[in-house]
C-alpha cells in the first residue's frame, strides 16, 4: 500500500484525519463539520476549503503544523 501524504490532493479527508488524528481539532477551531462527516471519505481538503471558504494554502500549513506536532 502506498504511503499516505499529508499534501495529496486526492487524499480523503477521513483518511487523513485517520493517520494524522492531530489534525482534527484544525477542522474543529475553524468550525468544519468534516469529523465524521458521511462525506469526509469523498471529500478532499480542496473540496472542505471551498465549501468553507477558506485558504487553501493556509489551511494546509495549519494541518502540516499540527501533524508535525502531534
Amino acid at each position: 500500500m502506498a504511503r499516505l501524504r499529508l499534501d495529496d490532493p486526492d487524499l480523503p479527508l477521513a483518511d487523513l484525519m485517520r493517520a494524522w488524528p492531530q489534525t482534527i481539532p484544525v477542522f474543529v477551531r475553524h468550525k468544519m463539520l468534516c469529523v465524521g462527516c458521511l462525506i469526509s471519505p469523498l471529500h478532499t481538503v480542496t473540496d472542505a476549503c471551498a465549501e468553507y471558504h477558506l485558504n487553501e494554502e493556509d489551511f494546509l500549513a495549519e494541518l502540516r503544523q499540527a501533524a508535525e506536532l502531534g
